[in-house]
């Protein structure tokens, strides 16, 4: 008998992407499970639409919380995660429910080519050669955290199969469409990582935030052959670069000086102290009188003019 296959899709406001990736999983997968969390667009009609499961997920701003939720939600035997701006080639949906029904392993790495700013990328580590990731499993096998970044690990004695980075065998990901998109997914993942990494209480010096983006920049550009991809790459090993920098610095920003209520709440002290003396002039035994200016007596022009 053939095992049952949940398919995964963390989802907000993706009502431009998710159609795709439902198409991709829909004719194979026996349980489509979409985690909305709170879309502000379509999404969650759309998902309803294609008969998926949906349910509702807190704002967290990432995906790990709502996997985590997800998985102990979903009903098949075997998991896919799959992201709302990724597809399943055909092929590979064959060939993950012959794994599945065959019970080839416990745990499938499978290759990914990503899509860059309107062009696949074959380095830089986004390559399908590079980019690989546990992301088929059967339930039970396979450890999840709500920690950012942090990828989906074989239990102990789970059997993993990683197949080869081919096109039949590789997921496709259509990442950033443009910059703008790139740094705003930087800006909130570095804080979301920096929150994180405080509340454990972790810290980083200001030297390791220089060193960690020359090595990642060096890595992207050098290492993976960036260079190989263009423009795109350099661009992506740059901003990956700044992405060390600016997750090691909100660290720091945590440590000496606080949050961004924290600061607030200092500026709002201050406003308050200096705007005391008002206060303070009033109270005074002249009530605070203005002192004279030129602009209360008739300038030479306009007594002329008179």
């Amino acid at each position: 008998m053939s095992v049952s296959i949940s398919a995964v899709l963390i989802v907000r406001n993706e009502e431009r992407n998710l159609p795709y990736a439902l198409r991709s999983v829909l004719p194979w997968a026996d349980e489509v499970l979409v985690v909305d969390m709170h879309s502000e667009d379509r999404t969650r009609e759309l998902a309803e639409t294609f008969g998926a499961r949906v349910l509702l997920h807190e704002v967290t701003g990432f995906v790990e919380p709502a996997r985590a939720f997800a998985l102990e939600r979903c009903q098949g035997t075997w998991v896919l995660l799959l992201d709302a701006d990724g597809l399943v080639p055909a092929p590979l949906s064959r060939r993950l429910r012959a794994i599945a029904d065959g019970d080839e392993a416990d745990a499938v790495v499978i290759p990914r080519a990503n899509f860059l700013l309107g062009r696949r990328l074959g380095h830089s580590g986004w390559g399908p050669h590079q980019d690989v990731q546990l992301r088929f499993f059967r339930r039970g096998t396979v450890r999840v955290t709500d920690r950012i970044h942090e990828k989906p690990a074989p239990t102990p004695g789970a059997r993993v199969l990683k197949l080869p980075p081919t096109p039949e065998h590789s997921l496709v990901h259509f990442n950033y469409v443009d910059l703008a998109h790139f740094l705003e997914k930087l800006d909130r993942y570095t804080t979301i990582e920096a929150d994180q990494a405080h509340a454990r209480g972790e810290s980083l010096g200001l030297g390791t935030c220089v060193v960690r983006p020359v090595r990642r920049f060096l890595g992207k550009y050098v290492r993976q052959q960036g260079w190989r991809d263009g423009w795109r790459g350099f661009v992506l090993a740059v901003y990956q670069a700044f992405y060390e920098f600016a997750a090691g610095t909100k660290r720091i920003e945590r440590r000496r000086v606080g949050s961004a209520d924290e600061i607030d709440a200092g500026y709002r002290d201050e406003a308050e102290r200096i705007l005391r003396a008002y206060d303070e002039d009033a109270a005074s035994p002249d009530g605070g009188a203005r002192p004279a200016s030129h602009l209360d007596s008739e300038s030479p022009r306009s007594s002329q003019s008179m």
